[in-house]
């Protein structure tokens, strides 16, 4: 045996956050730091079409990019676009200043994959996988009134907006969030947003058997601090819930919002309110690669933290092409952990809606993924990757109880019946011959990952691509 040292599978270096110049990008080239910093200044520059990215990146980007993201946004995107400077600066942050390299490095940047979709990116034969629906984990059926969903026994998800400070291409409630593409007419909120909030409030009153309110959309940061901090003042005024949970991508996307003075000394209040009645409250946030983790979103979440929130917590969508590896993981997570004070908490599967396929990995490759990345960092900063499976909710991926490699189709099963079971039976008490409990519940891999039988198998199910 020779004396070379042995390495490990990936070799841990700390790395410094850095905020990428966004003056190497012609449109910002006199941009201030004032200015960037300003959360009304990123929202009044966001970039909504192909004409506005050219204004920002001019020449550095070739005729053909701009092609490609108007083809995808006529023929494939669920998402429009909205795009914060701050989440577009993270995008190629190293790639020369010549257009042919530039786009080149734009193309691959991991960032870009998922934030600023083309056409080229879409699966040639399967965009779509031939279960893909556009309210996937059905949330909206589980609705007890209007954008309160009670899917768990103890926990609800409280969507107050339908609209994000920016739009990611995966997004697992595009049927809801955003304006509608050529491809999705989306589905609107009908309640005067004080109604609306009034009916979960009431609701939360009537079910003390809800402990735990995850406040989302949407995103929060879109809810005006106001009409925001009266919601989880009256949501603290309940005994029977023990845990808040803001969901916030701006964290990572537009940071610049959540060091707002007012909109920190607000949340100071609330969190001062959550800790005299004994209260968890924590952020949780959306960052799927590394070049996203900078000092400014570094600095919102210590602002969070100062205010008094328990904890910044991180939930990321796993996708092909920006982080399914055990590197790129665990790069991500060490930013978060180690320099920004987020906790790196789940690892989605992303989601079965229409145009996803190139961005899903398999059950199989997750299950790999959570081995390769134990040991690493400290358990409780250990992200679990998981399946939000249709009808079901989250399971750790090694959860499933039936598993057909061949065809990609997993099986899952639970220990609880959804708010809509239990009144369909009859009572928690009176489950009949077809109990929630007893079925197993099928989740459905990428077709393209399967080996060729699985591959011409679905291609004669409904929905399958022509020959």
């Amino acid at each position: 045996m020779d004396e070379q040292t042995i390495r490990q599978p990936y070799a841990y270096a700390r790395t410094p956050l850095v905020e990428p110049d966004w003056r190497r990008l012609p449109g910002w080239r006199d941009v201030t730091e004032a200015q960037w910093r300003d959360a009304q200044w990123q929202r009044a520059h966001c970039v909504k079409n192909p004409r506005q990215l050219r204004a920002v990146a001019g020449e550095l980007l070739t005729d053909r990019f701009y092609e490609e993201l108007a083809a995808d946004q006529a023929q494939f995107a669920t998402m429009s676009m909205l795009l914060p400077p701050q989440m577009l600066n993270t995008m190629a942050p190293h790639a020369p200043t010549v257009p042919a390299a530039f786009t080149d490095a734009f193309l691959a940047d991991p960032v870009r994959r998922y934030m600023l979709p083309v056409r080229a990116d879409r699966h040639p034969h399967w965009p779509s996988h031939p279960k893909a629906e556009r309210d996937s984990l059905h949330e909206a059926e589980m609705w007890v009134v209007e954008g309160l969903t009670h899917r768990y026994p103890t926990k609800v998800l409280a969507e107050l907006v339908a609209t994000c400070p920016q739009y990611c291409g995966h997004c697992t409630r595009m049927d809801l969030v955003g304006t509608s593409t050529p491809q999705v007419t989306k589905t609107k909120l009908v309640l005067r947003p004080a109604d609306r909030q009034e009916q979960m409030l009431d609701y939360l009153k009537r079910t003390p058997s809800v402990r735990d309110v995850v406040v989302s959309g949407g995103d929060v940061a879109n809810v005006p601090w106001p009409q925001l901090e009266s919601f989880l003042t009256r949501l603290l005024e309940l005994g029977s819930v023990r845990d808040i949970r803001l969901a916030s991508k701006a964290v990572v996307g537009l940071p610049q919002h959540w060091l707002q003075p007012r909109v920190v000394e607000g949340l100071g209040r609330v969190a001062a309110l959550a800790a005299r009645r004994a209260v968890n409250l924590a952020v949780h946030t959306h960052a799927n690669h590394v070049q996203s983790v900078t000092p400014l979103v570094a600095e919102a979440a210590r602002a969070l933290l100062d205010a008094g929130v328990r904890d910044v917590r991180n939930q990321g969508v796993l996708m092909r092409g920006v982080n399914a590896t055990p590197e790129d993981l665990l790069d991500l997570c060490f930013a978060l952990q180690g320099e920004a004070n987020i906790l790196p908490y789940y690892f989605y599967l992303c989601d079965m809606i229409p145009n996803a396929e190139h961005w899903r990995t398999s059950v199989h490759q997750a299950q790999l993924l959570q081995e390769a990345i134990m040991g690493y960092l400290p358990g409780y900063a250990t992200p679990r990757l998981v399946c939000d499976v249709p009808d079901l909710g989250k399971r750790w991926v090694h959860q499933a109880v039936a598993y057909d490699r061949e065809r990609g189709i997993s099986y899952w099963t639970k220990n609880y019946r959804t708010e809509r079971e239990v009144h369909a039976a009859g009572g928690a008490d009176e489950a009949g011959a077809d109990d929630p409990l007893d079925r197993r519940h099928p989740y459905y891999d990428p077709v393209d990952t399967l080996p060729e039988p699985g591959r011409r198998w679905w291609s004669g199910q409904p929905g399958g691509p022509r020959s």
